[in-house]
């Protein structure tokens, strides 16, 4: 039986922020020596809009980031759909990545799951079945659930932002994948890290986690502190890029992401934090630079991936 969040009556932010506070302590703790040098071993993944432009099929995006160097591939669900519309079995796309010797930790979809209107949420959550279904059967154990459909809404309580996360978290349970809770600062809704960490809180899931992206941080005003306050299972995928020094957050757009180390954001600041709370997942690099996309694709691939590691690694 699905738990029910409290009541948006008795629930605050400082309610929910304090929450966050009791339940991250053990992040502050100190590891030991050994396990330090473990937890500074990042991984890396190549989300595909970073060479979306080049319009490639999805099984060049797979050979590209195994010849680029990283250790996964963050797919989009539509151009997976491409691959299977055209014929192409899933069965044979999950053997093509695990011959790259790539992980799957996360696949992007859209479905509309925490909207107002029944009717589509039902919509939404039918998607996200099928979206779950073929993240499962790649070998892939994560999905972004961005709020789709509401970007333009605000006032949504987290209350009933963690109930609709909740059912879509139990949904995923029954393939074995879990719905990443993704920021995105441009929207109304979900637009800051706070709220996300909120509505996972309040979920009441085990597995419920917040996907963080060092452009949406700053575009939504969030910042980079919260990083620190958050746990290493709470936050599997970090999404990175950099953003110019001569942009505003209000003007700043996705074609505006640059190289990470080519911009202003503070990213050896991000990392540091990153180690501190014993992150072992995966920096996914994210970019939609137009300039990008009229590069070769191998070589921005290999690009971002020494550019990333440059500063993620860096003393």
């Amino acid at each position: 039986m699905m738990k029910t969040p409290r009541s948006s009556n008795s629930l605050t932010r400082r309610d929910a922020l304090s929450s966050l506070a009791a339940t991250t302590l053990c992040a502050a703790v100190s590891p030991s020596p050994a396990a330090a040098a473990q937890e500074r071993r990042f991984r890396y993944s190549l989300n595909t809009a970073t060479i979306m432009g080049q319009k490639l099929s999805v099984t060049e995006e797979v050979r590209i980031a195994g010849e680029a160097g990283y250790d996964g591939i963050e797919p989009w669900i539509r151009n997976i759909d491409a691959f299977t519309q055209g014929g192409g079995k899933l069965e044979e796309l999950k053997r093509r990545i695990a011959d790259r010797g790539l992980a799957l930790p996360s696949a992007i979809g859209f479905m509309p799951w925490v909207v107002d209107d029944p009717d589509r949420r039902k919509q939404g959550l039918e998607e996200a079945k099928r979206c779950f279904d073929i993240v499962a059967r790649l070998g892939g154990v994560r999905l972004a659930a961005p709020p789709t459909g509401a970007t333009d809404v605000s006032g949504l309580s987290i209350a009933v932002m963690a109930e609709r996360y909740r059912a879509l978290l139990d949904l995923g349970d029954t393939f074995g994948v879990t719905p990443e809770l993704e920021v995105w600062g441009f929207s109304k809704t979900l637009n800051r890290l706070g709220d996300a960490a909120a509505v996972v809180i309040e979920s009441q899931h085990p597995r419920a986690c917040v996907l963080a992206d060092v452009y949406h941080l700053r575009k939504g005003g969030s910042g980079f502190e919260g990083v620190r306050v958050l746990s290493a299972e709470s936050m599997p995928v970090f999404h990175v890029n950099d953003y110019p020094a001569d942009i505003p957050p209000e003007k700043l757009a996705d074609a505006n992401r640059v190289y990470p180390g080519d911009g202003q954001a503070p990213l050896k600041t991000v990392f540091g934090m990153l180690r501190r709370i014993g992150f072992n997942g995966y920096l996914s690099l994210e970019l939609f630079n137009r300039e990008y996309w009229m590069q070769d694709p191998l070589e921005v691939a290999r690009t971002g991936l020494r550019k990333m590691r440059a500063v993620a690694e860096a003393e």
